[in-house]
């Protein structure tokens, strides 16, 4: 079919981003419309190659051990890729003996871990230019699953040898006042230290950028609930490009949201689907994991990867999801590559959710 350019692309999306806010979630819950039909074998606007290989079950934990859910993946500068799993299951919770950090060589290994008890629910993770480790816990409140005291709600910041160095946000407790969080899907330092974190993963949540000093001093925030400039709803994964602009995955309104340091607003792209997670390599090429769309979130988009430029916004490549274990014509549920890294060779790593492992996608051509 004809390819779209950028421009035809997000007014068509536009299109059917309007269409789904009129029949979608509202209120506090993520709910989706039901779909109508399965996503056709290649999505309308994801007619691009894929020259890249998929290896599932990548990386051998410690010991007898098992992934768990993985959304929060980043590289170390030397090449090697830290993970935080979810304890075997979906929850670190009720495993307080496990580590849920762990940092794996670019073949698989495990050469360390830490962070046993100390996060409930890992879901986004930074690492900053000192090497050390920022993870999110965004558990909140669910029924029957007691989230033990102390942990959801905070952002943490290790060492790379796993020393507790800060924690931002009240640990365990929800809220909307400066410096707490409802929880907090990703976090983010920018080059000058100032830290965003993205508050948080649900669509009636706070909806909010939050920035704090290097030392930890709450800034201000911007954003609030809705589907206008600025405004969120999920907003899900951080990154920021070369020229210091500010990428915000605005989950559940398929798109992401271009900022300035300072919050203003500068422009939004639809063409990347509905986005989970975000890398921009040094290089400014931007990775964007969607692990939610389907016929009904997000009619004509395909679960999966996709690569392009941070700096026109341009798609290059299409990863699409692996839907082989799903029934013919059935409509794949969410989730797929969730968190998303990026290693010095170009191999890109992408956390599952459903599917509890991480997968590496090796260039084959």
């Amino acid at each position: 079919m004809d390819r779209f350019t950028n421009t035809r692309r997000v007014a068509w999306t536009g299109l059917f981003l309007a269409a789904g806010l009129l029949l979608g979630c509202g209120g506090d819950a993520m709910s989706e419309p039901e779909p109508e039909a399965a996503q056709p074998a290649v999505p309308e606007h994801d007619d691009y190659p894929n020259p890249f290989a998929g290896e599932p079950m990548w990386g051998d934990l410690p010991g007898e051990r098992t992934f768990g859910a993985v959304s929060a993946i980043y590289p170390a500068a030397d090449g090697n890729m830290w993970v935080a799993e979810r304890c075997g299951a979906n929850f670190c919770g009720d495993r307080p003996e496990v580590d849920t950090v762990v940092l794996f060589s670019p073949e698989g290994e495990a050469l360390k871990s830490f962070g046993a008890g100390l996060i409930a629910w890992p879901h986004g993770m930074f690492v900053d230019h000192d090497g050390n480790v920022w993870v999110t816990d965004a558990k909140g409140f669910v029924p029957d699953e007691m989230v033990p005291e102390g942990l959801g709600h905070f952002v943490i910041k290790f060492s790379p040898e796993g020393e507790v160095l800060m924690r931002l946000g009240e640990p365990g407790v929800a809220g909307t006042g400066d410096g707490q969080f409802n929880m907090p899907s990703d976090v983010l330092v920018a080059p000058d230290g100032t830290i965003y974190v993205a508050d948080g993963h649900n669509a009636g949540g706070n909806n909010r950028i939050v920035m704090f000093s290097a030392e930890g001093e709450f800034l201000g925030s911007f954003g609030e609930t809705g589907t206008g400039p600025g405004e969120f709803r999920d907003p899900h994964a951080l990154a920021m490009d070369s020229a210091g602009r500010l990428f915000v995955g605005d989950r559940a309104n398929n798109r992401i949201q271009l900022f300035d340091r300072e919050g203003n607003f500068i422009e939004e792209w639809l063409q990347f689907g509905r986005p989970s997670g975000i890398f921009i390599s040094a290089d400014d090429t931007i990775y964007v994991a969607d692990s939610e769309s389907t016929s009904g979130a997000n009619p004509g988009f395909g679960r999966g990867i996709r690569i392009g430029s941070a700096v026109d916004g341009a798609v290059h490549y299409y990863l699409p999801d692996d839907v082989s274990d799903l029934e013919p014509g059935a409509e794949p549920v969410t989730s797929g590559p969730e968190g998303i890294a990026v290693d010095g060779e170009g191999n890109v790593y992408g956390g599952e959710v459903r599917q509890m492992m991480v997968r590496k996608f090796t260039r084959s051509e």
